[in-house]
């Protein structure tokens, strides 16, 4: 008797191998965008922390810091940790104007079409550029958001 042998051919091992390359394709661009999408909540929960920083800052001392640093809103207790840009880990823009009476304060998001983008200042200091679609500084390619008091 002859036995017919079993197992699966070359031609079709090389397409179950196109398969899941193409799968694992379109899952790895979708994990790309929800990691952006998680960087920009990152960015906007920490500029809101620090505006709240910034509040205990000008209830204690009658106006705004001229500058944000380590120990300026850390040593007092306002901030556990000055937060950081997740991407580049340097500190968000701030620009304190009108003597200490106000400030803008921002950071530059990845996504184009975040909701936070409908309701933040579009405000233009020295360090913050406003509008939404030109970009922040040197990163043309993102989107600005910044706040005011």
């Amino acid at each position: 008797m002859n036995q017919a042998k079993r197992g699966f051919t070359l031609i079709e091992l090389l397409v179950v191998i196109a398969i899941i390359g193409i799968l694992s394709s379109v899952v790895l661009a979708s994990l790309n965008s929800a990691r952006k999408k998680g960087r920009d909540a990152r960015r906007i929960a920490d500029v809101k922390q620090l505006q709240l920083a910034l509040e205990l800052y000008y209830d204690a001392n009658g106006s705004y810091p001229t500058a944000i640093s380590g120990t300026l809103l850390t040593a007092p207790g306002y901030i556990a940790a000055l937060p950081k840009d997740p991407t580049d880990n340097a500190v968000y823009p701030y620009d304190q104007i009108s003597s200490g009476s106000s400030y803008y304060l921002g950071t530059s998001l990845e996504t184009s079409g975040h909701t936070a983008l409908n309701s933040d200042a579009d405000s233009t200091g020295t360090n913050v550029i406003g509008a939404d679609t030109a970009g922040c500084g040197s990163q043309a390619s993102r989107y600005c958001y910044d706040v005011k008091p």
